[in-house]
């Protein structure tokens, strides 16, 4: 279908601050929006109150409005700018809550302004509990033993049905806030009054809490047409009820079976279609390890951190796209800008795997509880990308910041190791590793931890490999291997008790394509890889002197999205006065 040529002038809401939940993403979201849509001729007016954000530049929108993000200050915008149309998924839980609270009360329709995208009867059946429990069960897809409540009695009376413990889940928040785990009425009142006054439509999920089951994640998309796909899948290192935020995600899916995949992958499809998504959305997934059951946790209907992440894992741009098909395209017209040849509607491919590890504040809170659950903690994250898990996941450690270049951690306290073990914390993932090379067996650590064991299997090749350099000093053939697996060389040498640095190779640089190599990719976006084919030398350079620029990592506190605009801003007069301009960063939120 052509560009709906009636989207004369579009409003778009930021995301505003940033909090535990919603950080750069939005910004990276909302700037390919704003440029896309300028770029269609549309006229475009933002709102938000970041003043760090690059969607926020004077050259981003035809009027950027900074001021508070609530309903009173919209409605005065919409008045005095008369749009036409109001693209909301854009700005996370802020923009939708915003777009929900002007569609009921009638000012949208009263001043001539449509939602584009995804509808507000779209947003409504995903975002309220109830009624998404209703679609779900219309279309025949499983839902934890649940129930909704709006007020104190109703949720004590709904958690004695479905037994305890539970999760508390509240509407139309972000991040999991106000939501928590209850093991008894006591501790129900507790979390249900808080997400109760979380929710700003006073409204909780509370449901059984399945321990132990694979939490895993498609995005997906959709156009006007009915056309759908599937991006990414990703799975969480962490059972159930750690918030997804909070856990190692991998991408893509690493555990299934092509029967799970497909079956998973199928209702992720007839989901998008039920609640009428127009553009991308997550589906989160809930699957009995030791069956084929499996359960819809809930839906995203927007942008949100996990459409950054597989953007970034699969080179596929989600916001782009999904700004495209707001305005009419279907996925079939609208070109890949990684390949220049394929369409939006090829579901990317990807040969390599992605470790996403989470950036927790904890550092700044000295005593603070490090137990994690279905609230998110972390501040922000890392990516990385190797050809195994064992190489992204030590990637990824390094690059989180925690003055880590292994899994070798002392523990922070003089509890047993199983007790450790068993806590869902940020050091998790070490005190596994310390349970390994203390002798524990993988079928033991797992069933502890609920973890796959298949994942606990690759962490122990790790601690494997540890053992036999231990025993056998630093030789050509384990210097190769400790590399393979993601070793750097000062880690190797200090766990040898002997040897050398032998000659050694440059590292690689792998081209992420999104097709796995089947088309040839014209935007250069790489992963370092040791040995191997090297995808950056055969790429053809411009001419001109080229200059490194360092991004910032990822958000913490002290150091949040301020530092990802000074590097777009950088890199644009680099460019602009003719070099070559080289981008180093491992923050999949960043523009």
């Amino acid at each position: 279908m052509p560009r709906n040529e009636s989207i004369k002038k579009v409003l778009v809401i930021g995301s505003g601050p940033i909090v535990i939940g919603q950080a750069a993403e939005f910004d990276y979201a909302g700037t390919q929006a704003c440029r896309l849509l300028r770029a269609e001729g549309v006229a475009t007016v933002l709102v938000n109150s970041n003043p760090a954000t690059i969607m926020t530049d004077g050259d981003m929108a035809d009027a950027v409005y900074l001021e508070p993000l609530n309903l009173e200050t919209v409605k005065r915008i919409i008045e005095k700018e008369k749009p036409d149309s109001l693209l909301a998924g854009i700005g996370g839980q802020t923009g939708l809550t915003l777009a929900m609270q002007l569609s009921k009360e009638g000012f949208l329709a009263e001043h001539g302004v449509r939602l584009i995208g995804t509808t507000a009867e779209a947003i409504d059946k995903s975002e309220d509990r109830q009624l998404f429990k209703d679609a779900m069960a219309k279309i025949g897809q499983p839902t934890i033993p649940s129930g909704t409540a709006r007020d104190l009695e109703t949720a004590i009376r709904t958690a004695r049905r479905v037994g305890y413990p539970v999760i508390v889940r509240p509407a139309f928040t972000l991040g999991g806030a106000g939501g928590g785990i209850a093991q008894n009425e006591d501790a129900l009142r507790l979390v249900a009054a808080n997400g109760l006054d979380a929710s700003p439509i006073s409204q909780v999920l509370i449901e059984k809490y399945i321990f132990g089951w694979k939490e895993i994640e498609f995005e997906v998309m959709r156009d006007g047409a009915g056309n759908v796909i599937t991006i990414c899948s990703m799975e969480n290192m962490d059972p159930v009820g750690i918030h997804t935020g909070d856990s190692i995600v991998v991408a893509p899916a690493l555990t299934l079976a092509d029967r799970e995949f497909q079956m998973l992958r199928c209702a992720a499809l007839a989901i998008i279609e039920e609640l009428g998504i127009e553009g991308g959305c997550n589906c989160q997934f809930a699957l009995n390890p030791d069956s084929f059951e499996y359960a819809v946790i809930e839906v995203n209907p927007r942008v949100s951190r996990s459409s950054a992440l597989a953007s970034k894992a699969t080179g596929y741009p989600i916001a782009k796209v999904a700004v495209k098909i707001a305005l009419g395209y279907t996925l079939d017209e609208i070109r890949n800008d990684i390949t220049g040849e394929t369409f939006a509607c090829f579901e990317p491919t990807i040969d390599y795997v992605v470790v996403k590890f989470p950036k927790w504040p904890f550092d700044k809170f000295y005593g603070s509880s490090r137990e994690l659950g279905p609230q998110m903690k972390a501040t922000g994250e890392v990516m990385a990308i190797g050809l195994t898990f064992e190489a992204a996941l030590m990637k990824a450690v390094r690059g989180a910041e925690i003055k880590q270049d292994t899994l070798n951690r002392r523990p922070t306290d003089r509890r047993p190791l199983r007790e450790r073990l068993r806590t869902k914390d940020d050091l998790r993932l070490f005190t596994i590793f310390e349970a390994l090379k203390n002798g524990w067996s993988t079928v033991e650590v797992s069933a502890v931890t609920r973890i796959d064991r298949w994942f606990i299997e690759k962490i122990k090749n790790l601690a494997d490999f540890e053992a036999e350099l231990a025993r056998s000093g630093l030789t050509d053939d384990t210097y190769l291997r400790g590399k393979v697996l993601g070793y750097p060389d000062a880690a190797l040498l200090r766990l040898s008790p002997g040897g050398r640095i032998p000659p050694r190779q440059p590292l690689c640089y792998k081209m992420v394509d999104t097709c796995a190599g089947e088309f040839v990719a014209k935007t250069p976006y790489f992963y370092s890889v040791y040995g191997g084919h090297c995808d950056a030398r055969t790429h053809r350079k411009p001419a001109g002197e080229a200059i490194v620029v360092l991004g910032s990592g990822p958000i913490r506190i002290g150091q949040g999205i301020e530092f990802d605009y000074s590097s777009v801003h950088c890199v644009r007069t680099l460019k602009e006065m003719g070099y070559t301009v080289v981008i180093i960063n491992n923050n999949p939120e960043t523009v």
